[in-house]
């Protein structure tokens, strides 16, 4: 008998179905979670712009105090008890989720004598995508920005990638294309 390797599978949408339709979280923090609140709006497109359906995102983040709820921070600042620190959406059919969080606060970098700008770490998990896409979400504008360790690995064309821009009006105050592939693809990190 003779073994013939087959093609690897793309995930498919089990990941979708089993997973936001119970499991969605798009609040962020409690509504009496400290910190600046904040609805942001992500839209993840293909190669072409046009919108991926089927997607979902998670994103992690510290409180507004710079301090994440996970045991590994080993920062002595107090936990907000309503702030969660996780959410997970699936897209719409137009390729749009909206978290509702609060701004997060800066965090120490590796070397603890930086500070990270205020930041979401996101995870792109969708139809063709074997692992994970990690990228991170800064708020166009911020000062901190300019003196980011992580940033600053960055090449200073593709920063706009990561930048979410402020919108003056409506139901969200901040918004993100993420673009898989193509000329305006999002920056993703080899994590």
């Amino acid at each position: 008998m003779t073994l013939v390797p087959t093609a690897s599978q793309t995930a498919g949408p089990y990941f979708h179905l089993g997973l936001t339709a119970k499991y969605s979280v798009c609040n962020v923090g409690g509504p009496k979670a400290k910190g600046e609140r904040l609805r942001i709006l992500f839209r993840v497109l293909d190669g072409n712009s046009q919108p991926v359906p089927d997607a979902m995102i998670e994103i992690w983040q510290a409180n507004a105090d710079g301090k994440y709820k996970h045991p590994d921070d080993p920062q002595d600042k107090m936990e907000d008890p309503e702030f969660f620190g996780f959410g997970r959406l699936a897209t719409d059919q137009n390729g749009i989720c909206i978290f509702e969080t609060i701004k997060p606060g800066c965090v120490p970098a590796n070397n603890e004598l930086a500070v990270q700008a205020s930041h979401l770490n996101v995870s792109i998990f969708g139809r063709g995508i074997l692992k994970r896409l990690a990228t991170r979400v800064y708020f166009a504008g911020d000062l901190a920005n300019d003196a980011d360790p992580v940033l600053a690995l960055v090449p200073d064309e593709r920063r706009y990638t990561l930048f979410a821009q402020r919108v003056p009006e409506g139901e969200c105050h901040w918004v993100l294309d993420l673009h898989l592939s193509g000329k305006d693809e999002t920056v993703f990190f080899d994590v």
